[in-house]
């Protein structure tokens, strides 16, 4: 499950501002990791066993002002030996999770639950102690409330990239790719493929077979660095990367491809579709599909409009 939100909590606290970003695109790694915005302060986090864990550096970098993401991990280093030596079990029930580091690599780094990022937070003295635990707590609500209706991401996912300023058209387009994407790797899933590595190995196939460039290729060709490729893509890129992924649960599901292997020829299979359609669309319209363009500072455009108006 993927999606991207953004919203004001003024029933919390007005000055917090929460974004969720979309699946994390990349040659190494498909968890489904997200990240949330704390007061224009990153804040990585992943599902874990079904509810949200935490960079703990992040949380720290943001309670602490620390001026980058070293600074901070010192400042986690002696906290924790600190509370080892006070026999707290807070750093015990951390874990190592992958997530995206800021060179784009999936790195492993202490991660906490909601309950485990609270005890951390009172250890901390910090003005912005209350309005994020209260951030916290509403984060850890919203993934409930969607667990048991599904429906409800989908909702806050559309009316979310709306907030960011996309154009209709292109949400129709970027929605319907969310859940054919979902269609996928759920087959993937049944079919034993593990996900993860995986899943990025077949991903990366599929894109390779349709754009002539893995995922991690086009996302420096549109100039992105941590930013999700698909949220930057063209009406048009979006429509063969749902070609491609589409074509490959068909053939997967026709074939009954199981284990890994053969989906991987299945996801080249489904990819040739898309990048033989891409070809002739190219060649009758003269003009590249693959495009540098993206919708960075369009959040910032919106929010300018708005704050105009």
């Amino acid at each position: 499950m993927s999606k991207i939100t953004y919203f004001e909590k003024k029933d919390i606290d007005k000055s917090v501002n929460v974004y969720y970003d979309d699946f994390v695109q990349n040659d190494t790694d498909n968890q489904e990791t997200k990240i949330a915005i704390f007061r224009g302060n990153k804040v990585r986090r992943i599902i874990y066993k079904n509810e949200w864990w935490f960079s703990v550096v992040d949380v720290i970098q943001v309670l602490t002002d620390q001026e980058d993401d070293q600074t901070a991990r010192k400042y986690w280093n002696k906290l924790s030996q600190r509370l080892r030596e006070e026999g707290s079990e807070v750093v015990t029930n951390c874990h190592r999770l992958k997530l995206e580091a800021p060179d784009g690599k999936m790195r492993e780094t202490d991660c906490a639950n909601t309950e485990g990022i609270f005890r951390i937070i009172q250890t901390i003295p910090s003005p912005k102690a209350e309005p994020f635990k209260r951030w916290l707590a509403k984060v850890g609500y919203e993934r409930v409330q969607e667990i048991e209706d599904p429906e409800l991401g989908t909702k806050r996912t559309r009316m979310l990239y709306k907030a960011k300023g996309y154009p209709d058209g292109w949400i129709e387009k970027r929605m319907r790719g969310i859940e054919v994407r979902e269609t996928l790797t759920d087959e993937w899933q049944k079919r034993g493929v593990k996900e993860g590595k995986e899943y990025s190995i077949l991903t990366a196939e599929i894109a390779k077979a349709t754009f002539g460039m893995t995922p991690s290729q086009h996302k420096k060709y549109k100039d992105l660095k941590r930013e999700n490729l698909r949220d930057h893509m063209t009406d048009l890129e979006l429509i063969f990367s749902m070609l491609g992924e589409a074509a490959t649960t068909e053939i997967a599901k026709n074939r009954d491809a199981q284990g890994f292997q053969r989906n991987k020829r299945a996801a080249q299979q489904g990819g040739e579709v898309a990048g033989k359609a891409r070809r002739d669309v190219e060649q009758k319209s003269g003009k590249k599909v693959v495009s540098r363009e993206n919708f960075l500072g369009l959040e910032e455009k919106n929010l300018k409009r708005i704050s105009s108006e």
